[in-house]
């Protein structure tokens, strides 16, 4: 009886030291969409009653642009960090803005999906495709839609083309940098793109909803953003190309000496567990998990359909292919 009231007290002491960690605060910069961050909010925020989950969003560009700035002042102010394109990561790496950290959710996903240094894992799957306005007398058939990305180039969706600008969404960069660095697309791609009339839009959710408006019938888009708008009976459809798709695995990294490394922790976790990706899935995004139902996704189908891409050459010339993508562009 004695050694289990000394087991009892154990235990008690260990689940309050555990209580005493799971309070305060955690701060999260991310560019994936507000409903979305407001749902793991609310999910974390549940299951752990005594930590306030606060977070900054903004295009991948300004949570770079403010990480950079925070950096140069002294200390980058989140705790973790979730954008969508992975290569930023690696230049997180160089310039110190992170530390290692290997979740025990780890064992459910790919090996490919975790860096080998232990700097970031992803967290969701983010792919680029085709959407397309189904407004009535201004929309256009499932059937016309554009089903890979040379058919972008039929004159007949000349002026009518529509892509967040790459130097403010880090999906649309990673997009772009990937499609460039390809040896059968290239700078000639966007240099016909243009010529067809492509349009840049500032922000990732603005070109969505300017598609679904009718303002221009076909939008290079993301999987998640057009079916949350699809779900609200916004008039857009999409569909992946069935083709070269790109695929972005969207980590989390935890910031090097953070303010709240225990509930940094807690969040990551949380973010990557069965729970956390539930939720993800639950809002219309695509689980890096493998014990997580997709429902009517093939995610096998469309792996197996993804353009290689050279990771390491997006890590160092991304800013190379972007400043080519400015020049087609004129900007």
């Amino acid at each position: 009886m004695k050694k289990l009231a000394v087991l009892c007290l154990a235990l008690c002491l260990c689940l309050m030291g555990t209580m005493v960690l799971a309070e305060g605060k955690v701060m999260l910069y991310s560019s994936m969409q507000e409903a979305q961050l407001q749902a793991i909010k609310e999910a974390f925020e549940a299951k752990y009653p005594d930590v306030t989950m606060d977070y900054y969003f903004a295009s991948g560009g300004k949570v770079i642009t403010k990480m950079s700035t925070e950096a140069q002042a002294g200390q980058i102010e989140a705790d973790l960090v979730w954008l969508g394109d992975p290569s930023d990561y690696e230049g997180f790496k160089d310039a110190g803005y992170l530390q290692p950290y290997t979740s025990p959710e780890s064992d459910h996903i790919a090996p490919e999906y975790i860096d080998e240094d232990g700097y970031y894992t992803a967290a969701r799957l983010v792919t680029m495709g085709i959407a397309w306005c189904t407004l009535e007398g201004i929309g256009i058939s499932d059937e016309e839609a554009p089903k890979t990305w040379e058919e972008l180039l039929d004159p007949k969706w000349n002026n009518q083309l529509i892509m967040t600008d790459p130097a403010q969404s880090s999906t649309s960069k990673y997009w772009m940098a990937a499609m460039m660095q390809s040896e059968k697309y290239g700078t000639e791609f966007f240099e016909k793109l243009r010529d067809n009339g492509l349009q840049l839009e500032s922000g990732t959710t603005a070109t969505h909803n300017v598609v679904a408006a009718g303002s221009y019938q076909v939008g290079i888009c993301l999987d998640y953003v057009s079916a949350s708008l699809m779900a609200e009976g916004s008039p857009l459809k999409f569909h992946y190309t069935d083709t070269d798709v790109i695929t972005m695995t969207s980590p989390i990294g935890m910031i090097a000496n953070c303010a709240n490394p225990d509930n940094a922790k807690l969040l990551y976790d949380f973010i990557l567990s069965k729970e956390g990706q539930e939720v993800l899935v639950a809002n219309n995004l695509v689980t890096v998990r493998d014990d997580v139902d997709m429902g009517e996704i093939d995610t096998a189908s469309i792996a197996s359909k993804n353009m290689p891409v050279d990771f390491a050459d997006l890590a160092e010339n991304g800013d190379t292919y972007l400043a080519t993508f400015n020049e087609i562009f004129n900007k």
